[in-house]
């Protein structure tokens, strides 16, 4: 497929307080000669100076978007106030969402590149009960598990549980959580990023993966039967291993994506060594979906001012992966 062919990548706009309009539209001005991009939200609620378009052909968005950001329009009810969500707006959020999923599973769009939304503004004025984005589209497209992979240009890494107090992840960090998130990792590796035979380290939980039992023996009780389990099936895995020697340039060589057991343990290196630029992909979905690894920003949301550029990467790799899926 070639790049005056490919189908758009769309971006849902996200909380429209925040800065997902603003970062959409600098997305868009960075690559409209490399991806083409469909915004899907009120172009309102776009900058003020970037040229809009709204378009009823989707054929169209190649050539629109080469001197304008195309637009499938939808009016939000109420106001617009910078930095303060409006709950009037929260069902037309979780509308531009819906229809980027329509969108992908007619094959109108490539991929999904969504722009952050504000759980609490959802939750209050569209009754949202979904932890985030990633719950949602899995419910959306019938998919029981998914994986959170986090991607830069010197790492993927991927948490094994998420958002939980430190206390409660030994208990959450089961075989079957593990084995699930190795799979799925394994598999996403050689679908959407082209890696036939995929390498991958695994982090112990412990501190120096557990010194043979002496700090602790998840490594020994959960960690390492499934990676024994795994490998005997043919999967290329190394660990457990200490967290703490995992990611200096060296060791990063060595394999194509790390596990982690959980979300600081797997963030901070990533967020270290490229805080602007990493993206969240969602391994699992039957369609690709990224988005930049940062919130909605309401306390500089419309004063020009937001980083751009993980949601340009996010855009970049949208494209890419949908390329490799088609």
């Amino acid at each position: 497929m070639t790049q005056a062919s490919a189908l758009p990548v769309a971006i849902s706009c996200g909380e429209p307080a925040g800065i997902g309009p603003e970062i959409a539209a600098r997305s868009w001005h960075a690559l409209r000669h490399e991806v083409p991009v469909l915004y899907l939200g009120d172009p309102d609620h776009l900058p003020e100076d970037v040229p809009v378009v709204c378009i009823d052909q989707l054929e169209d968005v190649p050539e629109v978007g080469k001197t304008a950001l195309p637009v499938l329009s939808h009016r939000f009810d109420g106001p617009l106030t910078h930095g303060r969500p409006n709950p009037d707006h929260a069902q037309s959020v979780v509308e531009m969402i819906t229809t980027a999923v329509t969108l992908l599973k007619n094959g109108a769009v490539s991929a999904l590149c969504t722009a952050p939304i504000h759980k609490k503004a959802l939750q209050d004025g569209a009754g949202f009960t979904f932890p985030g984005h990633t719950e949602f589209l899995a419910d959306l497209s019938d998919t029981a598990h998914v994986v959170m992979m986090l991607v830069s240009e010197q790492l993927r890494v991927v948490p094994a549980t998420i958002h939980m107090p430190l206390s409660e992840v030994p208990q959450a960090l089961s075989p079957e959580v593990l084995e699930q998130t190795i799979r799925i990792t394994h598999d996403g590796l050689i679908r959407d990023f082209g890696i036939l035979v995929p390498r991958i380290a695994v982090a112990g939980l412990n501190p120096h993966a557990g010194e043979g039992g002496k700090m602790g023996c998840e490594e020994i009780e959960v960690i390492a039967p499934v990676l024994d389990k795994l490998r005997g099936e043919g999967m290329d895995l190394r660990g457990p291993l200490s967290a703490d020697t995992m990611f200096h340039a060296a060791a990063r060589a060595t394999y194509d994506a790390a596990i982690c057991m959980y979300h600081d343990q797997a963030l901070i290196p990533i967020k270290t060594l490229d805080f602007d630029r990493g993206v969240n992909v969602t391994l699992g979905l039957p369609f690709v979906r990224t988005s930049p690894d940062h919130g909605t920003a309401l306390d500089i949301a419309g004063k020009g001012i937001a980083n751009a550029s993980s949601m340009i990467e996010a855009v970049r790799l949208a494209a890419r992966l949908g390329r490799i899926r088609a």
